[in-house]
């Protein structure tokens, strides 16, 4: 059966109703199993098919699916229950690291205000036995920040004999998949070199933080709680999940919607807490930001108004966006004297995509910059949280969400005083060899894999 986002003429993947054609893949033995029973062995039973991934090119190898079987709540509880035993070898420092596109989506969950949701479910993961959690936010801050840089440096570059532009963002892993595994060349190059924001708070928790806490990188199990799937592939990307020292930056991934059942199944009693800050002396309370995008991390809105500044001198406060074909593709200009100067794009949703692969490959494509996003209406709109039971999206919560997330203040990534800190601090500098490692990575063309499978985990 073909799916929806299917970007193939044939596509492999199974239907959710053909549970009997469904790989299962289960690591663990029945003696692990029983061993593991405990409190909250009833809270990691959710089942999360592969079709609802949105890298639908039928790339996951079995090699890659028996490593996303760990991408569970069965593998977080693992952990969890390791840490009530004895054997203080064993032990670990549980993290969560949110996405803040999550965060509306448990404040329309339960009726609460984005600060209070983000109480809530900070007190519910220190109840299960989470040591720290932490935003993102500041992760988006250096990716964005990075994404501009590299913005003003293709421009430079670019020529009729070296095409640097257009610049296609890298921040959804749904994209940056199938642009590696389908697409490859003459995309790949576009591609923004900056890490995504999961990626950069992977090396902040175990390089930074871990050196912070005299922890090694090992001891600890870092989650993120997002709202795709594709984030669950994206921990699996060798050599962009990984820190300095070798690392993996994200040990688990569990969307929204996931970590929501597990609240809903709990009977846990919970106090409000607030999220903690990678910078152990800082002890007021972390606000809830957000940065200038619709419904994505702002990398358009935030690169448009720094290259206008930086190229033009024209300085920026409102950006309007102006839709066309559809709801899904807006385009932002900058003019001057009748001439277009900057044109810029926002893609969002894979029939959007492949409109602008086919204009760039027949070199008809206008845009020096386009903010590409699998999911249609954006990351809001990820299968992890913003869906209803028989796998549609629930269109009344989804603009819920859309409302909240309008109504978290913005806060410019060059105004936080804490990620100057860390270049400084942990980078060696704004434009160390050190930023270049561990800020970016490189992308490779890769054949479509025929060896995939469908699985539940």
């Amino acid at each position: 059966m073909k799916c929806e986002h299917c970007t193939r003429k044939e596509c492999s993947k199974k239907s959710k109703t053909d549970d009997q054609e469904n790989v299962s893949i289960d690591t663990s033995s029945p003696a692990q199993e029983k061993e593991e029973k405990g409190e909250f062995h009833k809270l990691a039973d959710a089942k999360i098919f592969l079709s609802d991934c949105l890298a639908c090119d039928s790339c996951v190898t079995v090699e890659e699916g028996v490593q996303l079987s760990q991408q569970s709540a069965k593998d977080f509880f693992h952990v969890l229950n390791l840490n009530k035993k004895c054997d203080t070898s064993k032990h670990r420092v549980l993290v969560v690291s949110v996405c803040p596109q999550s965060l509306p989506y448990f404040a329309a969950k339960f009726n609460l205000s984005v600060t209070d949701a983000s109480r809530r479910l900070c007190g519910f993961l220190k109840s299960l036995g989470v040591h720290y959690v932490f935003d993102t936010t500041i992760a988006a801050d250096f990716s964005i920040l990075e994404s501009q840089k590299e913005f003003v440096r293709r421009y430079h570059r670019h020529s009729e004999e070296q095409r640097e532009l257009p610049m296609l963002t890298s921040a959804c892993p749904g994209w940056v998949r199938y642009a590696e595994r389908v697409l490859g060349r003459p995309v790949i190059p576009h591609l923004c070199t900056a890490k995504s924001p999961q990626q950069i708070m992977g090396s902040l928790v175990k390089d930074y933080f871990a050196r912070q806490q005299n922890l090694s990188p090992e001891k600890i199990f870092h989650v993120v709680v997002a709202p795709c799937y594709d984030k669950k592939l994206e921990a699996l990307r060798e050599g962009l999940s990984t820190t300095l020292n070798g690392a993996r930056g994200t040990d688990c991934v569990l969307t929204s919607g996931e970590i929501a059942q597990i609240m809903e199944q709990s009977d846990l009693s919970v106090k409000d807490t607030a999220v903690d800050t990678l910078f152990g002396d800082v002890k007021e309370e972390v606000a809830v930001w957000r940065h200038d995008g619709v419904s994505s991390d702002g990398h358009l809105a935030h690169v448009f108004r720094h290259a206008a500044k930086e190229l033009f001198g024209e300085h920026i406060e409102e950006i309007n966006y102006r839709a066309l074909r559809n709801k899904d593709f807006h385009e932002v200009t900058l003019e001057k004297n009748g001439e277009v100067l900057l044109r810029f794009a926002a893609a969002y949703g894979f029939r959007n995509i492949q409109n602008m692969i086919l204009k760039l490959k027949k070199g008809k494509f206008p845009y020096h910059f386009v903010e590409v996003l699998a999911c249609p209406r954006g990351c809001l709109n990820g299968r992890g949280q913003a869906q209803t039971e028989d796998g549609h999206t629930d269109r009344a919560l989804l603009q819920q969400m859309e409302g909240i997330y309008s109504g978290i203040p913005v806060r410019p990534p060059e105004s936080s005083a804490h990620v100057e800190e860390l270049y400084q601090q942990w980078l060696e500098g704004t434009e160390s060899p050190k930023v270049q490692e561990v800020l970016h990575t490189t992308y490779q063309s890769l054949e479509p894999c025929t060896d995939s499978l469908d699985m539940k985990w």
